[in-house]
C-alpha cells in the first residue's frame, strides 16, 4: 500500500469511529507534512482520494472539512433472477420516447444518459482545436483514414500502458464514439439470429443494437455491486451457446456495478475457454472514486477475444463523439467496417484531443470531475433516504453517474415517469433497460448534474409521487 492510500484510510477511519466528526476540519497539507514526515504530494493525493469517495469537502481558500454524511443508508437491491430464455429486442420505441423527453429544455434531467457539460474543460479544448487546425498537415486528412489519427491512437496506447497493457496504436481503431464501436464489434461477431448474453438490467442502446441486426438477448443474473453472476452465465453459455457477451465490467449502465479484478480474470477465463468473444464497454472507467482506476477486463486476455470499447464522450468531450475500439484478434475486421459504414471519425476533434491529452492536463481535470460526481452522488442519496417511500432500495456504486433505484412493487416506473415529466422532471423508467420490459418497479437516475436547490426539489416531487403510488 502507498503512503498516500495508508494516510487516506487512516483518516477514513477516523471518520467512520467518529473521532473526526462531519463539518470538522481536517489538518492543513503543511500539518499533516510536518507531523507526518510526509511530503505534500503525498497529502495532496490523500485528500484527493477522500474527496473522491465523498468523505470530505474542499472549502475555497478554507482547507478541507468532512463532508455531512446526516442519511440513513438505503438498502441496495438484490440480485437479478431474469428467466434463462432468449428473446428477440423490441425495445427502440420505449427508449426514443424517453431519451426525447430527457432532452427537452427546462426539464429537470434525472433521465439524462449525460453528465452536465459544465464538468468539462470546453475552453481548453476549443483552444486545442483552434491549434491543432492551424497547424495541420494536409496529407493527415488521407492518411489518418481508418484505423484514425496516429497521435491519438499513441496517446491511448500511453494510457492503456497505465493500466497495465501493451496495446499496439496499430490495433486501436478511432471511432465516432463508443457506441460505434461496439456496434462495430459486433457486427464483427455475430449474424443474424444468433445470440448475445447481457445483464440484467442491461444497457438500453444495447439490446437497441441487437434488436437492429436481427438477434436474440439471454439476460444474466447479475449483482449489484459486483456485476454478472459467473454461475449463471456460465450455464446460459451451455444453453445457448452464444456468438458473443455485452458486458459493462466497470460502472454498469444502469445499475453502476463494480466487477473485482478476480472476478473479470475468471469471467475471461470462463469465456476464453468457450471461445466467446467478450465485447467490453468501458466508457465509465475513468469515473471511479476509489485510489486506482479499476482493472480492464482486456488486461486478463491472452487469447485475443475481449474488444475493448471505449471514448472521450462521457468523461472529457461529450460533443467530440471520438471513441475506439482495441478489438484483439478481430482489429482488422472492425477496421474494415469502420471503412465501410462511416468511413473515419472527424478529423478536428481527433487532432484537438491529441493536442490536448498530449499536454498533460487531463488527469488534473478527471480528479476534479471524479470529486464533483462523488460529492453529487452523496446529495442524491440523501435525497432518496429523506424523501422516497418505505421499501426504496438504491445502488451505492464507486464510480459513474448513475443510481437504480428499486421502487415498492406498487410503484409503476412507466406511470412514475409520465407524471414526474408533466412537473418537468425526466426519468429512465426501468422496462427500458431490459429486453422482457422487466423492472417495472425501477428507475435509473443521472448524478452527473450540479446539486442545486432545482435538483433537490426535483427528487423531492418524485419521492412524493412515488409515495402516493
Amino acid at each position: 500500500m502507498k503512503l498516500y492510500e495508508a494516510l487516506a484510510d487512516e483518516l477514513a477511519e477516523l471518520m467512520a469511529s467518529g473521532v473526526l466528526r462531519p463539518g470538522e476540519k481536517l489538518p492543513s497539507v503543511r500539518q499533516q507534512q510536518e507531523r507526518r514526515g510526509v511530503s505534500p504530494s503525498t497529502v495532496f493525493q490523500a485528500y484527493y482520494q477522500l474527496e473522491a469517495r465523498g468523505l470530505i469537502e474542499s472549502r475555497p481558500r478554507s482547507g478541507y472539512y468532512v463532508a455531512a454524511r446526516r442519511f440513513a443508508a438505503t438498502p441496495e437491491p438484490e440480485v437479478s433472477r431474469p428467466d434463462a430464455a432468449s428473446t428477440l429486442v423490441d425495445v427502440s420505441e420505449l427508449v426514443f420516447q424517453v431519451l426525447e423527453a430527457s432532452r427537452a429544455p427546462g426539464n429537470v434531467p434525472l433521465g439524462s444518459a449525460f453528465p452536465s457539460p459544465f464538468l468539462f474543460p470546453l475552453d481548453k479544448l476549443g483552444r486545442a482545436v483552434t491549434a491543432s487546425m492551424r497547424h495541420i498537415d494536409p496529407w493527415s486528412t488521407i492518411a489518418d483514414l481508418p484505423p484514425g489519427n496516429a497521435e491519438l491512437r499513441r496517446q491511448i496506447a500511453l494510457r492503456y500502458q497505465l493500466d497495465g497493457l501493451q496495446v499496439s496504436p496499430d490495433d486501436i481503431v478511432i471511432t465516432n464514439g463508443a457506441l460505434e464501436a461496439l456496434n462495430l464489434c459486433l457486427q464483427a461477431v455475430v449474424r443474424p439470429g444468433d445470440t448475445v448474453l447481457v445483464e440484467s438490467p442491461s444497457f438500453y442502446a444495447a439490446l437497441q443494437a441487437l434488436e437492429r441486426i436481427g438477434l436474440k438477448a439471454v439476460e444474466v443474473a447479475t449483482h449489484p455491486r459486483e456485476g454478472i453472476d459467473l454461475g449463471a452465465l456460465s450455464m446460459a453459455i451451455a444453453q445457448h451457446k452464444p456468438a458473443a457477451c455485452w458486458l459493462m465490467t466497470s460502472f454498469q449502465n444502469p445499475l453502476g456495478s463494480l466487477m473485482p479484478p478476480e472476478k473479470k480474470q475468471a469471467l475471461v477465463e470462463l469465456l476464453a475457454a468457450h471461445e466467446v468473444p467478450l465485447i467490453e464497454d468501458d466508457v465509465y472507467g475513468e469515473l471511479y472514486f476509489g485510489a486506482q482506476r479499476p482493472a480492464l477486463a482486456k488486461r486478463f486476455d491472452s487469447k485475443g477475444i475481449v474488444m475493448h470499447c471505449s471514448s472521450f464522450s462521457k468523461c472529457l468531450a461529450p460533443g467530440f463523439r471520438v471513441g475506439w475500439a482495441a478489438a484483439g484478434r478481430f482489429a482488422r475486421q472492425v477496421e474494415r467496417l469502420k471503412l465501410t459504414t462511416s468511413l473515419a471519425a472527424a478529423m478536428p476533434s481527433q487532432l484537438a484531443l491529441a493536442a490536448y491529452l498530449g499536454q498533460g492536463g487531463y488527469e488534473r481535470h478527471l480528479r476534479q470531475l471524479r470529486s464533483a460526481l462523488a460529492g453529487q452522488q452523496q446529495q442524491m442519496l440523501a435525497a432518496i433516504a429523506a424523501h422516497f417511500p418505505h421499501g426504496t432500495r438504491v445502488t451505492q456504486p464507486q464510480g459513474g453517474y448513475f443510481l437504480w433505484v428499486v421502487l415498492p412493487e406498487s410503484v409503476d416506473a412507466l406511470e412514475l415517469h409520465r407524471q414526474a415529466l408533466a412537473l418537468g422532471i425526466s426519468i429512465a423508467p426501468g422496462p427500458m433497460f431490459s429486453a422482457k420490459r422487466a423492472f417495472r418497479n425501477c428507475i435509473r437516475l443521472n448524478y452527473g448534474h450540479a446539486w442545486d436547490e432545482r435538483q433537490a426539489s426535483a427528487l423531492a416531487t418524485l419521492g412524493m409521487l412515488a409515495c402516493r403510488s
